[in-house]
């Protein structure tokens, strides 16, 4: 890929095979990989300062987890910025990819990480070596996926529109805090 795509980055983590104990010289088997496109990193620094990070299974002959952070421009544009694939939705699988995704692709500082509301993502982010300290960053949870969450129980779509209404709300003043431009559409 890099003799294609030239400003291609990826890493790539493997782990050595072993049988009980004794471990297989030379021989590795796949672990993780992350992967960030040039124009990917190159169009980040004019989107907003906001980062989506979510993941999703993978299925079939090869079983794992498809990780992926998006940005969004001016227009409202979603753009995808960096992939994993990792064995699990776990702490150390979310560190791998928050840490390479701050490190080669989100260096800016006053950034927002949105996520749903999965504890190994906050454990990520909470780690220093992550890259993603507090007050450089803020980690906030979407809003959408607790309404999702919060709908069913209820069964009342007037309190889902009134529930992100309140979220928008709120953080709006966070960014407001953090001197960071950014316009909330509000629920149909």
């Amino acid at each position: 890929m890099q003799t294609f795509l030239p400003g291609f980055v990826y890493k790539l983590k493997t782990q050595p095979i072993t049988d009980g104990q004794e471990i297989r010289q030379y021989q590795q088997y796949f672990k993780r990989l992350f992967w960030t496109f040039k124009p990917c990193v190159d169009g980040f620094p004019y989107c907003k300062l906001l980062v989506q990070v979510d993941g999703t299974f993978l299925y079939r002959r090869y079983r794992g987890t498809l990780l992926v952070a998006v940005a969004q421009d001016g227009r409202n544009n979603i753009l995808p910025v960096a992939f994993a694939i990792v064995e699990g939705e776990t702490a150390d699988a979310w560190l791998f990819f928050l840490k390479n995704l701050r490190r080669h692709v989100t260096p800016q500082q006053n950034l927002c990480l949105i996520s749903d509301r999965h504890n190994s993502i906050s454990a990520a982010f909470n780690r220093p070596i992550s890259g993603w300290t507090e007050g450089q960053c803020v980690h906030v949870y979407c809003i959408r996926h607790i309404a999702q969450n919060f709908t069913p129980r209820l069964r009342d779509t007037s309190l889902k529109k009134d529930l992100v209404n309140m979220g928008n709300y709120f953080f709006l003043k966070i960014f407001n805090q953090l001197n960071v431009v950014f316009i909330i559409l509000r629920y149909p």
